[in-house]
């Protein structure tokens, strides 16, 4: 695999090969090639990196290794490249991009919450789905998703709008698209991280039982088609951005999708989450 410290840096161009010697005249357009003269070949090589390495939890390793050697990972690595090339800011930060799986083991995993795409704005996506890092305030989306989960479960009002706390009880807060570029919401779909994310979805239908799928709003309820109904509880409803958190047959607002999970997992003789955010 190539270096990963390539991934959006300013510094790791490859260096045009050196200038023809004078007193030898390259003739054919290879000459030229080699010795960085042909004006098709002047411009410096591509540059060449993978997200891979920063995939570091084992068991999600182990399970999804395969992916990053399939032909849609390369060309998912080669559009990062060429967003780098055109200086794009890229969020989460590098080290960001797969929190959802680092901190949230397979094994651990029982309850998954799906996503779009990141945050766009400066502070905000850092790799959980709907979650911002302190002190960034709330979006309205999590301001809605606060709203539901104070009146369904009780919890106290949150100060701030980092899930970690939930994440570390096996809430899987995964976005389907993993990056995007600033100030551009969906710039990176259909680049291969569906692919990457569908298979994560399928996985835990596959091997694990009892998880509760929340999947808020169409896109989300797109995946039911990767889960095993027979082994696994789906929550659905509107999204909750205000948009149609409360305008459809089936709002969100007043779903009351945190106590129906709990009660699944205390059912499967799981811990019930505790949604209070800390």
């Amino acid at each position: 695999m190539s270096d990963i410290r390539a991934f959006f840096s300013k510094s790791d161009r490859p260096k045009r090969a050196a200038a023809a010697p004078a007193t030898a005249e390259p003739t054919t357009k290879k000459q030229k090639a080699e010795l960085g003269t042909d004006d098709a070949a002047s411009e410096a090589p591509p540059l060449t990196t993978t997200v891979a390495h920063l995939l570091t939890e084992p068991k999600w390793r182990e399970i999804l290794a395969l992916e990053f050697k399939k032909s849609y990972f390369k060309q998912l690595d080669a559009f990062l490249v060429r967003e780098q090339a055109k200086k794009a800011k890229i969020y989460p930060p590098k080290q960001e991009i797969f929190t959802a799986l680092n901190l949230c083991p397979f094994d651990q995993v029982k309850v998954v919450i799906l996503g779009q795409d990141p945050y766009h704005g400066p502070g905000q996506a850092h790799g959980l789905c709907f979650s911002v890092q302190k002190p960034v305030p709330p979006p309205p989306s999590l301001k809605n998703i606060y709203k539901e989960a104070m009146a369904d479960v009780e919890i106290a009002k949150p100060t701030h709008g980092c899930l970690l706390s939930w994440c570390h009880q096996g809430v899987l807060l995964l976005n389907t698209v993993l990056t995007v570029r600033a100030t551009e919401a969906n710039s990176h779909k259909k680049q291969g991280w569906e692919n990457f994310t569908d298979v994560v979805i399928r996985k835990i239908s596959q091997e694990l039982s009892g998880v509760v799928f929340l999947l808020w709003g169409k896109p989300a309820q797109e995946k039911i088609v990767l889960i095993d109904r027979t082994k696994h509880c789906i929550l659905t409803s509107s999204h909750p951005s205000p948009l149609g958190a409360t305008k459809t047959s089936e709002p969100f607002i007043g779903s009351r999708c945190f106590s129906k999970t709990n009660a699944y997992l205390v059912k499967q003789g799981k811990e019930p989450i505790n949604w209070t955010v800390e």
